[in-house]
């Protein structure tokens, strides 16, 4: 079986711009590992794609979720094989775009066996989530599985949920589900190709872009969220810069203070993206200050390894 190529890297790196060029060059479909793009609704804060870019180039999982409706790793890797599988049956490339680690670690190397869910804890959770804030249930988790809630972000709403669920559930701690098998068996051949930049270029980047953003309506799309009634404790909301514009439109905050919050977590997330994938195998590096110029040289690594039409 082929391997399938995946294009990874930091946020504001350029990924989305080199997978439309791959996929243009070795006719190729993209499949989306981009968490919070699956959301409907959610299109300005999470740079997703634009109409214009998915009419020229295929795209998969995106806008393929409500607001309300959960996502994992364990999803996204399923839908993903689906997605690949369909693709190479049109004989095309499937070229895997997104920088969720943990979700493409889950399609390339498999996920661990996780107890399935339960509807009934995970509606009682929720609603002590909404009667009590997230904080006494982090508290919890910290009782209940500390290394997982170590390496969880505070307001990392939708995984602290999860950890507990699994922990409630099974009686036995995410981290030691994981502990027992890091990995499942189901895994796919990969060729990685990663972009990287300076971090005070990236930083720069980050900046610039979230103003950009600003600018095309990022406030009016969170406000317009609100205005259907959806709750900020929902999935999709958990994405960097929402609970920033939520607060501000909620009157906490002014918008500058909004939009410097949102720089800054950007760019701590950005650092934990470069530390993620620097520990991942066979990653081919290419610079992404002059991504023009590096294309030719991407698409024809991926022509060397077996990609393109020369194999179909």
């Amino acid at each position: 079986m082929r391997p399938t190529l995946a294009i990874l890297g930091a946020t504001a790196t350029g990924k989305s711009t080199l997978g439309m060029a791959l996929a243009e060059g070795l006719d190729g479909e993209i499949v989306n590992a981009d968490a919070l793009q699956a959301y409907r609704g959610l299109d300005i804060g999470t740079a997703k794609p634009s109409l214009a870019d998915r009419e020229r180039v295929p795209h998969h999982l995106i806008d393929i979720l409500e607001p309300h409706e959960a996502y994992s790793a364990g999803e996204f890797a399923r839908r993903a094989h689906e997605a690949i599988a369909g693709i190479e049956g049109r004989g095309r490339t499937p070229i895997v775009v997104g920088g969720s680690g943990l979700y493409l670690r889950a399609l390339f190397e498999g996920i661990s066996p996780v107890p399935p869910g339960d509807v009934e804890v995970r509606g009682e959770l929720r609603e002590r989530l909404e009667a009590e804030g997230l904080a006494p249930l982090r508290e919890e988790l910290l009782r209940l599985d500390p290394e997982t809630a170590a390496r969880l972000m505070p307001g990392d709403t939708q995984r602290i949920l999860r950890a507990l669920e699994v922990a409630l559930v099974s009686g036995r701690p995410l981290s030691a589900w994981i502990a027992e098998q890091p990995f499942g068996t189901q895994r796919i051949g990969v060729i990685r190709v990663g972009l990287t930049l300076p971090r005070s270029i990236l930083y720069d980047r980050i900046a610039g872009r979230v103003a950009r953003m600003m600018e095309a309506g990022w406030k009016d799309e969170v406000a317009g969220l609100l205005q259907r009634g959806l709750s900020p404790g929902l999935p999709a909301f958990q994405a960097i810069g929402y609970r920033s514009l939520v607060r501000h439109l909620e009157g906490d905050g002014s918008l500058d203070e909004a939009v410097a919050e949102i720089v800054r977590e950007t760019r701590r997330f950005a650092k934990r993206q470069e530390t993620w994938f620097r520990k991942e195998p066979d990653v081919t590096w290419f610079s992404a200050q002059d991504l023009t110029r590096q294309i030719p040289g991407v698409l024809e690594h991926a022509k060397h390894r077996g990609l393109g039409r020369a194999y179909g």
